[in-house]
């Protein structure tokens, strides 16, 4: 995750408030505790056709029980995590759902909710709130049309919007999520400027991953041309905010490069503060596959990230979480925290990967290789030799 808003020098609004960067500090094993993406169900009542899980509105068999995932909890809690985001499927349909919130806040952690808003009436608002929800995450991939298209649901735009007003009047965190693709991407200036119109305080933007239905979307991915353009179009942005005093923190997920891209922005107009950002990207580390993120899926699975279920880490109803977490014998989650080691292509040169890494599921859907560059790397020659 790259914080626009923060490295170009303004203040956080809800990524402070959760300080999932500042929690994440090496434990006595010399790993992180990480960010925490527990898929609790793979249901949802939506059919989107980026859906990195492949969902559809059916029941799933070998689901998770609600005690397994108190369970898994009861480790998280032990680890002291930063963030726990429940995601799915869609979590808003778990039967157990404000069950599920009440007793991580029990365990003093932070729970954000990523979900496609269309269930957020005004009483689940409220529940939310009760429960001590601290974030929820929308998502929002274009305007009325163009997001229902997507959705596979006329409507879904405008319960969405309701979703995520009825959670700030709440006063719930809340931000919109829009996952970038050729479909959608002459629309992000407007998505954006919908953030500010309803004071939506966070917009994260997420570079397309290849991932369930999301690699048919292969084709439809923007060029790295067009991904250098809305690099800059976010810098520029953030600083009108800033400028003009507008509350809204402004990110990027899924492409360390433009991390980098910063710093080289940076660099000419304000040398003192591209050092500063550098030293930020060094602390973040680039991406955070097995070391600052990690996923658990519906069925208990642990994986190094959100999009990549190729390899499986373990399973939780074989071991406990913080054995497959810390387990020094696997080889596979050894490789992946040590990755500069094992880069290959343009990544494997680059003399700024260990502030990014790139995307391994993109280079493994593009080349067949884990370790292959990723496609997506926009920043010249000279970027990447800027060190």
């Amino acid at each position: 995750m790259i914080n626009f808003t923060k490295l170009l020098g303004g203040n956080p609004t809800v990524s402070d408030a959760l300080k999932a960067v500042n929690r994440a500090e090496a434990s006595d094993h010399g790993v992180p505790s990480p960010i925490v993406v527990f898929n609790i169900t793979r249901r949802c009542n939506l059919d989107c056709m980026h859906c990195y899980l492949e969902s559809k509105n059916q029941e799933y068999k070998g689901e998770l029980e609600s005690s397994e995932i108190k369970k898994v909890i009861d480790d998280l809690s032990q680890m002291q995590i930063p963030v726990l985001l429940l995601s799915g499927g869609e979590p808003l349909v778990h039967k157990d759902i404000f069950q599920i919130i009440d007793y991580a806040k029990s365990k003093k952690l932070r729970v954000g909710l990523s979900t496609n808003g269309t269930l957020i009436t005004k009483k689940i608002a409220k529940q939310l709130k009760s429960a001590g929800i601290d974030y929820v995450g929308v998502s929002i991939d274009g305007l009325k049309g163009l997001h229902d298209k997507f959705r596979n649901l006329n409507g879904a735009f405008d319960q969405a919007m309701k979703g995520i007003i009825n959670c700030l009047e709440s006063e719930i965190k809340t931000g919109v999520r829009f996952t970038n693709s050729k479909l959608n991407y002459t629309q992000l200036p407007q998505v954006i400027d919908l953030c500010i119109k309803e004071q939506i305080p966070r917009f994260c933007m997420y570079h397309l991953v290849y991932s369930g239905r999301g690699e048919s979307l292969l084709d439809q991915d923007i060029d790295n041309k067009t991904r250098r353009e809305i690099a800059l179009f976010l810098v520029e942005k953030t600083i009108e905010c800033q400028e003009q005093g507008r509350n809204l923190e402004i990110l990027t997920v899924d492409n360390h490069a433009d991390g980098v891209f910063i710093y080289n922005h940076l660099k000419k107009k304000d040398p003192v503060r591209a050092q500063q950002v550098l030293e930020m990207l060094r602390l973040h580390g680039g991406c955070s596959l097995a070391n600052k993120i990690v996923d658990i899926s519906p069925f208990g699975d642990v994986y190094a990230c959100q999009f990549w279920h190729n390899d499986s880490l373990g399973n939780i109803l074989e071991k406990s979480f913080l054995d497959i977490w810390y387990n020094q014998h696997n080889e596979h989650l050894c490789q992946l925290r040590c990755k500069t080691e094992h880069l290959k292509g343009k990544c494997g040169k680059c003399s700024v990967n260990i502030y990014c890494g790139g995307c391994r599921v993109r280079a493994y859907v593009q080349s067949g290789d884990f370790w292959q560059e990723d496609p997506c790397c926009y920043l010249t020659d000279e970027e990447r030799e800027c060190i």
